[in-house]
C-alpha cells in the first residue's frame, strides 16, 4: 500500500526559521508526506496579527481552508471576511494575504506544488 500518514504540527515551522514566530506559524507538509504533486500546508495567523507580506504565484492556484478562528483576507484591493469552514478558492495571479482577528486564524492550504512558483509581492499595502 502507497500511503503516509503525519500530523501537521510535526512538519517544521518555516515561520519560526525566518525569524516570523511573533505573527506566523508556516508548516508545509509536502516533503513529510511525500507528495509529488500535492501540496498542503497548516498556517497559523496570530491573534490581532498580520501576515507579514503578500504574494502571488505564476500558475498554480491555492485553495485556503478556514479552521477555526476568523480574520479578514485581502484579495488584490479588496477585503474579505472570513471565518470557520470558508473555502477561498484564489487563482495564480491574485496577490494574497491573511490577517487573524480576536483568536488565532488557523488555515490549511491546498495547492499543486511547483517549485519556484511563488513570488513575494514587495510593494503591497493593507490601505
Amino acid at each position: 500500500m502507497d500511503y503516509t500518514i503525519k500530523n501537521l504540527r510535526e512538519a517544521k515551522d518555516v515561520a519560526a526559521d525566518a525569524g516570523l514566530s511573533d505573527s506566523l506559524e508556516a508548516r508545509f507538509a509536502h516533503e513529510d508526506l511525500e507528495s509529488e504533486t500535492s501540496g498542503i500546508s497548516y498556517q497559523v495567523i496570530k491573534a490581532g496579527q498580520r501576515q507579514p507580506f503578500a504574494h502571488k504565484h505564476g500558475e498554480m492556484e491555492e485553495i485556503y481552508v478556514v479552521i477555526s478562528g476568523s480574520g479578514r483576507v485581502k484579495l488584490g484591493d479588496g477585503l474579505q471576511d472570513v471565518g470557520p469552514l470558508d473555502a477561498i478558492r484564489i487563482g495564480p495571479s491574485v496577490i494574497r494575504a491573511f490577517e487573524a482577528g480576536d483568536d488565532d486564524l488557523v488555515l490549511l492550504v491546498f495547492s499543486p506544488r511547483a517549485a519556484g512558483d511563488a513570488e513575494v509581492v514587495q510593494d503591497f499595502s493593507w490601505d
